[in-house]
C-alpha cells in the first residue's frame, strides 16, 4: 500500500492500524489514512463480520490518539461524525478531551466545528449513564470556555453553529427553527446521513443536570453584556435568537429578562426620532430577526404593552414596508385576542394598500390570527372582501374565491380585455366567467383560513359557483390543492355544502388522477367518500383504465382504487371497501374520544 500504511485484518473487516493516524500527521499520508478510515467506517454495517459495535471501539481507539489532525481535515471529519452517533460516553469523552485544549481552533474551523457539533449532539443521549460523570464535566468545560470567550465564538461563521448547539444541549430541549439549523454537510450519501443524524440529534426534549442550567443562566449575563452587538451582527444575532428559543422553553422567567434587555436596548436608540426609536430596527433585516424572536417568546402581557409603546398608530406604515411587514406577521402570529381586535382596526381599512405593495403575507397572517384566537372573523372577511373590491354590491360576493385564489381585485379579474379595467356590474357579465388562469400560494392560504373559520358559508357559495373547469384547475395547482385539504378537513365545513363543491369534478376524476397534484387530491377525496362515492368516483375512473395504467400518476390511482377488482370481482371490492370505511370511521371515534 502506498505511503507504507499498514493494515489490520479482524473477521474479514479492514481496519487502519495506529501507523495510519500517526501518518495523518503530514503530507499525503494525512489525506490517505483518513480516507481509508472513512471507507472502513462506510463498509462496517455492510460488508463486515465484526460487531458494529466493537467495530467502532476499535476505529476510535485508533483514531483517539490523531482526533485534532482528523477534526480538521475533510476526509477525517465526515470519519467522526460517522462514528460518533454510536460511540459510548467514555469514548465520546476520549475524543473530547484532547480537542478542548485547542477549542477556539477547533470551533472556528470548517470541519472541526461539525465534529464538536456531533459530539454535542450525541452527549445528552448518554448523560443518564453510569459512567457520564465525566462526560458531563468535559461539556462543562467546553461550555464554560465558550460562555468566557462567547463573543469571538458567536461572531465566527462556523464556531456559531457550535455555540447554538451547546445552548441547546444545556437547555435539554432542540428547537426547530432557522437560526438553529446546523451546519450543511458533504459526504455520505443523504438516506445514510439522515440515518446518522436522526440517531445524533435525540429526542426534542430530555433530562439534563442541574449544572447545565446553571451554566445557561450564566449565557444570559454574557449575552446582556454586549447585547448591542448581539442584536446587530448578522451571524452572532443568530445565536441570540437560539437563546431566546431554548430559554422559552426551560426557563422563562429568563427568556422574558432577556427580551426586556433587548427591547430595553432598541429602545432607547435615536430618541430624537418621531416615532419609536424600534421601529427603525425594525426595518433592518438583522435586527427586525432578533424582534421577530422576541415577538414569538413573549407571554400576551409583554405583547400589549408594546404595541402601546411601540407598534400602535405604525401597523400600515410597517405593513407597507419590504422587511418590517415579517415583523407584524409576527406580531400577529403571536397576538392574543384582545390585542388583535385593535390590531384589526387599525390595519384593517389599509389591506387594499398593503394588498397592492404585493405584502400578501401580512393578510394571510392577520386571518391565520383570527382562526386561532376565533375572534374577528367577520370582520376580517369583510374587510377583505372589501379590499378586492367583492363586498358592494352583495352580488359580488359570490366570486370572492377566484378572486382570492389569484389574488386580483374584481375589476383586474373580470376586465373585458387587455389593459381594460372598466367594468360593467355583475348581471350584465357574460355568461362563461374568465377561466382561473393560475393560483398564488398566499390566495390559498387565504381560502384555507377561511374554510376554517367558524362561518365559511361565504367562501362555500363562492366555490360551489366555480365552473368545473376552474375546480380542476384549482385542485391540480400545487398551491391550489390544499384548499381541497381543507375543504375536506374543517370541522365546521358542513356536509352538503361540501358535497356541493365536490360535485363540480364529476365527469373530470380521469384528469384529476393523471396530474401530480390532482391525484393527491383525488386520493383525499376517496378516503373521506362513502361507498356509493366511491362506485361513482371508480366507475368513472375504470372506463379509462388503460389510459390510466400508462400514465405516471394514474396508474397508482388504479392501484389504489383497485380498480381491476372493481371491474372483475365486484363483490369483493364491495366487501373490501365497506370494511376499509368502517375501519376509518372506527379510528376516527377513538381519536375524538
Amino acid at each position: 500500500m502506498s505511503q507504507g500504511c499498514t493494515v489490520l485484518y479482524v473477521s474479514h473487516c479492514v481496519l487502519p492500524s495506529r501507523s495510519v493516524c500517526h501518518q495523518y500527521a503530514g503530507g499525503g499520508g494525512r489525506i490517505m489514512g483518513a480516507r481509508r478510515l472513512l471507507r472502513s467506517a462506510q463498509c462496517s454495517m455492510s460488508h463486515c463480520v465484526l460487531p458494529p459495535d466493537l467495530f467502532v471501539t476499535n476505529v476510535l481507539e485508533e483514531a483517539v490518539g490523531s482526533v485534532l489532525p482528523l477534526a480538521l481535515d475533510p476526509s477525517g471529519s465526515l470519519l467522526l461524525q460517522a462514528l460518533l452517533p454510536e460511540a459510548s460516553s467514555a469514548q465520546l469523552a476520549k475524543l473530547l478531551r484532547p480537542l478542548l485544549p485547542a477549542l477556539c481552533q477547533v470551533a472556528c474551523h470548517h470541519c472541526g466545528a461539525h465534529v464538536l457539533e456531533a459530539a454535542l449532539l450525541r452527549a445528552p443521549r448518554l448523560l443518564g449513564e453510569e459512567d457520564a460523570g465525566t462526560l458531563e464535566e468535559l461539556v462543562l468545560q467546553l461550555g464554560r470556555a465558550m460562555r468566557e470567550e462567547l463573543r469571538a465564538f458567536a461572531w465566527d461563521p462556523h464556531a456559531s453553529f457550535v455555540v447554538r448547539t451547546l445552548l441547546q444541549v444545556l437547555g435539554g430541549v432542540r428547537v426547530g427553527s432557522d437560526a438553529a439549523q446546523g451546519l450543511s454537510r458533504t459526504g455520505p450519501p443523504a438516506p445514510r446521513k439522515k440515518r446518522a443524524e436522526a440517531k445524533s440529534e435525540g429526542p426534542v426534549e430530555f433530562e439534563v443536570p442541574d449544572s447545565f442550567l446553571a451554566l445557561l443562566r450564566e449565557f444570559i449575563a454574557a449575552f446582556q453584556e454586549n447585547i448591542a452587538e448581539f442584536i446587530t451582527h448578522r451571524v452572532a444575532s443568530l445565536c441570540l435568537q437560539v437563546a431566546l428559543e431554548v430559554l422559552h422553553r426551560k426557563l422563562p422567567e429568563a427568556c422574558a429578562e432577556l427580551c426586556s434587555s433587548v427591547i430595553g436596548y432598541l429602545s432607547s436608540r435615536n430618541p430624537s426620532a418621531g416615532c419609536s426609536p424600534l421601529l427603525v430596527f425594525l426595518k433592518d433585516p438583522v435586527c427586525s430577526r432578533v424582534l421577530d424572536k422576541v415577538l414569538e417568546v413573549s407571554e400576551p402581557r409583554a405583547l400589549r404593552l408594546l404595541y402601546r409603546q411601540h407598534f400602535r398608530g405604525q401597523l400600515r406604515a410597517l405593513a407597507g414596508h419590504g422587511v418590517a411587514n415579517f415583523t407584524l406577521q409576527r406580531l400577529l402570529g403571536a397576538a392574543p385576542p384582545k390585542l388583535l381586535g385593535k390590531v384589526l382596526v387599525e390595519l384593517g381599512p389599509g389591506l387594499e394598500e398593503v394588498l397592492a405593495q404585493g405584502h400578501a403575507g401580512v393578510a394571510t397572517a392577520l386571518l391565520g390570527a383570527c382562526r386561532r384566537c376565533g375572534a374577528g372573523q367577520k370582520e376580517a372577511l369583510q374587510l377583505l372582501m372589501e379590499a378586492f373590491h367583492c363586498w358592494e354590491p352583495p352580488a359580488r360576493r359570490a366570486a370572492c374565491a377566484p378572486l382570492f385564489a389569484s389574488l386580483l381585485p374584481y375589476e383586474v379579474y373580470y376586465a373585458p380585455g387587455k389593459g381594460q379595467e372598466a367594468q360593467p356590474p355583475l348581471e350584465e357579465q357574460p355568461d362563461s366567467p374568465p377561466a382561473l388562469a393560475s393560483v398564488s400560494l398566499h390566495g390559498s392560504l387565504l381560502l384555507q383560513h377561511l374554510l376554517h373559520f367558524a362561518d365559511p358559508s361565504p367562501v362555500l357559495r363562492s366555490l360551489a359557483a366555480l365552473p368545473p373547469h376552474d375546480l380542476v384547475t384549482l385542485a391540480c395547482s400545487p398551491a391550489g390543492s390544499h384548499v381541497y385539504d381543507a375543504l375536506l378537513a374543517s370541522p365546521s365545513v358542513p356536509r352538503k355544502p361540501r358535497r356541493r363543491v365536490l360535485r363540480g369534478l364529476q365527469g373530470h376524476y380521469v384528469s384529476l388522477a393523471c396530474n401530480k397534484h390532482g391525484s393527491r387530491v383525488l386520493d383525499a377525496i376517496w378516503s373521506r367518500a362513502t361507498l356509493p362515492a366511491k362506485r361513482q368516483i371508480a366507475q368513472e375512473l375504470a372506463e379509462q383504465e388503460q389510459q390510466l395504467r400508462s400514465d405516471p400518476f394514474g396508474h397508482h390511482v388504479v392501484r389504489n382504487f383497485a380498480l381491476t377488482h372493481f371491474l372483475k370481482r365486484r363483490r369483493d371490492w364491495d366487501r373490501h371497501q365497506e370494511a376499509e370505511t368502517k375501519r376509518r370511521e372506527l379510528f376516527t371515534e377513538i381519536l375524538e374520544d
